[in-house]
Protein backbone atom coordinates (compact mmCIF):
# COMPACT_ATOMS: atom_id res chain seq x y z
CA UNK A 1 0.00 0.00 0.00
CA UNK A 2 1.26 3.45 -0.87
CA UNK A 3 1.26 6.77 0.87
CA UNK A 4 -0.53 9.96 -0.22
CA UNK A 5 1.77 12.89 -0.95
CA UNK A 6 1.64 16.22 -2.76
CA UNK A 7 3.61 16.36 -5.99
CA UNK A 8 5.17 19.52 -7.32
CA UNK A 9 6.40 19.49 -10.90
CA UNK A 10 8.74 22.19 -12.15
CA UNK A 11 12.03 23.03 -13.81
CA UNK A 12 15.30 22.21 -12.11
CA UNK A 13 18.79 23.58 -12.61
CA UNK A 14 20.11 20.11 -13.38
CA UNK A 15 17.36 19.73 -15.98
CA UNK A 16 18.41 22.97 -17.66
CA UNK A 17 22.06 21.92 -17.78
CA UNK A 18 21.31 18.45 -19.15
CA UNK A 19 18.95 19.95 -21.76
CA UNK A 20 22.04 21.34 -23.49
CA UNK A 21 23.03 17.74 -24.23
CA UNK A 22 19.54 17.02 -25.64
CA UNK A 23 16.19 15.72 -24.44
CA UNK A 24 17.00 12.21 -25.63
CA UNK A 25 20.31 12.05 -23.78
CA UNK A 26 20.67 9.67 -20.83
CA UNK A 27 21.51 12.64 -18.56
CA UNK A 28 18.27 14.47 -19.35
CA UNK A 29 16.15 11.33 -19.17
CA UNK A 30 17.58 10.51 -15.75
CA UNK A 31 16.71 13.99 -14.45
CA UNK A 32 13.08 13.96 -15.67
CA UNK A 33 12.44 10.45 -14.32
CA UNK A 34 13.85 10.98 -10.81
CA UNK A 35 11.45 11.84 -8.00
CA UNK A 36 13.01 13.87 -5.20
CA UNK A 37 11.66 13.10 -1.73
CA UNK A 38 12.24 13.97 1.91
CA UNK A 39 14.51 11.30 3.45
CA UNK A 40 12.02 10.69 6.29
CA UNK A 41 9.31 9.83 3.74
CA UNK A 42 11.71 7.50 1.95
CA UNK A 43 12.64 5.74 5.20
CA UNK A 44 8.97 5.30 6.13
CA UNK A 45 8.32 3.69 2.72
CA UNK A 46 11.47 1.54 2.97
CA UNK A 47 13.15 3.29 0.03
CA UNK A 48 16.74 4.18 -0.74
CA UNK A 49 18.27 6.30 -3.49
CA UNK A 50 17.72 4.71 -6.90
CA UNK A 51 14.71 2.59 -5.90
CA UNK A 52 11.71 2.61 -8.23
CA UNK A 53 8.37 4.00 -7.13
CA UNK A 54 4.92 4.08 -8.71
CA UNK A 55 3.13 7.42 -8.67
CA UNK A 56 -0.64 7.45 -9.18
CA UNK A 57 -2.77 10.55 -9.61
CA UNK A 58 -6.43 10.89 -10.57
CA UNK A 59 -5.43 10.96 -14.25
CA UNK A 60 -2.39 8.75 -14.66
CA UNK A 61 0.37 6.54 -13.36
CA UNK A 62 4.15 6.38 -13.88
CA UNK A 63 7.12 4.48 -12.50
CA UNK A 64 10.24 6.53 -11.74
CA UNK A 65 13.34 6.31 -9.58
CA UNK A 66 13.59 8.23 -6.32
CA UNK A 67 16.32 10.03 -4.45
CA UNK A 68 16.54 11.85 -1.16
CA UNK A 69 16.74 15.60 -0.90
CA UNK A 70 17.75 17.56 2.20
CA UNK A 71 14.85 17.80 4.69
CA UNK A 72 15.24 21.59 4.73
CA UNK A 73 14.78 21.68 0.94
CA UNK A 74 11.68 19.50 0.74
CA UNK A 75 9.22 19.07 3.62
CA UNK A 76 7.81 15.70 4.55
CA UNK A 77 4.74 14.81 2.50
CA UNK A 78 5.86 16.78 -0.57
CA UNK A 79 7.74 15.34 -3.56
CA UNK A 80 9.30 17.03 -6.59
CA UNK A 81 9.49 15.72 -10.17
CA UNK A 82 10.99 17.82 -12.99
CA UNK A 83 8.77 18.64 -15.96
CA UNK A 84 8.89 15.91 -18.58
CA UNK A 85 6.87 13.00 -19.96
CA UNK A 86 6.53 11.33 -16.54
CA UNK A 87 5.22 14.41 -14.71
CA UNK A 88 2.91 15.27 -17.61
CA UNK A 89 1.19 11.88 -17.33
CA UNK A 90 0.14 12.81 -13.80
CA UNK A 91 -1.36 16.21 -14.67
CA UNK A 92 -4.94 16.76 -15.73
CA UNK A 93 -6.03 18.75 -18.76
CA UNK A 94 -7.18 21.79 -16.78
CA UNK A 95 -5.00 24.81 -17.50
CA UNK A 96 -7.04 27.42 -15.57
CA UNK A 97 -6.94 29.43 -18.84
CA UNK A 98 -3.14 29.71 -18.73
CA UNK A 99 -2.33 27.21 -21.49
CA UNK A 100 -0.13 25.25 -19.06
CA UNK A 101 -1.53 22.27 -17.10
CA UNK A 102 -1.77 22.73 -13.35
CA UNK A 103 1.43 21.23 -11.99
CA UNK A 104 1.50 22.09 -8.30
CA UNK A 105 -0.15 20.31 -5.38
CA UNK A 106 -1.06 17.20 -7.37
CA UNK A 107 -2.20 14.52 -4.95
CA UNK A 108 -0.38 11.28 -5.72
CA UNK A 109 -0.04 7.89 -4.15
CA UNK A 110 3.60 6.84 -3.84
CA UNK A 111 4.42 3.16 -3.48
CA UNK A 112 7.59 1.11 -3.85
CA UNK A 113 7.90 -1.07 -6.94
CA UNK A 114 9.34 -4.57 -6.61
CA UNK A 115 12.59 -5.00 -8.49
CA UNK A 116 11.05 -7.71 -10.69
CA UNK A 117 8.29 -5.40 -12.02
Amino acid sequence: MGEKMLLIAGRSTKQGVSLNVGKHSPEYQEVVTTLEMNPDDMARLGLKDGDRVRLRSKVGEVIVRCKARKPDDLPSGVAFLPFGPASTQLMGGDTAATGMPLSKNIEVEVEPVDSDQ
